[in-house]
């Protein structure tokens, strides 16, 4: 929770809070190359419920940072894009989160620490087993 404070305490000023930074990321990562995901594979993709994922795209639409548009093959389907508001919002928000991580993981060595590393390979097997559970 207070990581999740922080962050919408730093994103704030661009407009963002954690959750929907949470959803443009992924999606500027997979929009890099030109693709138009669509609503359910950035839901597959970042594991979050694909109902939250639409309020928070809808939120980001608003905004000004995203785009939806029907899927050409699949009319039910949703592609998103960003916006040119929404690339610049994110280099420059991911900048912001990099160095929160970095000042949050201080005492383990920062965002290059040997222990944050060892921090971050025991969250991903707690999700995975976590997910196996499920």
């Amino acid at each position: 929770m207070r990581w999740r404070a922080a962050m919408d305490h730093e994103l704030a000023p661009l407009g963002l809070t954690q959750a929907q930074y949470a959803v443009l990321a992924p999606l500027y990562g997979m929009s890099r190359d030109g693709a138009r995901p669509s609503q359910r594979e950035l839901a597959d993709l970042t594991g979050l419920d694909a109902v939250y994922i639409s309020k928070l795209v809808r939120a980001l639409e608003r905004a000004g940072f995203v785009t939806r548009s029907t899927h050409a093959a699949d009319p039910r389907a949703v592609e998103l894009s960003l916006t040119e508001q929404g690339t610049a919002t994110v280099q420059e928000a991911q900048k912001i989160v990099y160095e929160l991580r970095d000042q949050l993981t201080g005492p383990l060595g920062g965002n290059n620490g040997a222990r944050t590393g060892e921090l971050a390979k025991v969250l991903q097997q707690l999700l995975d087993t976590s997910e196996a559970g499920n």
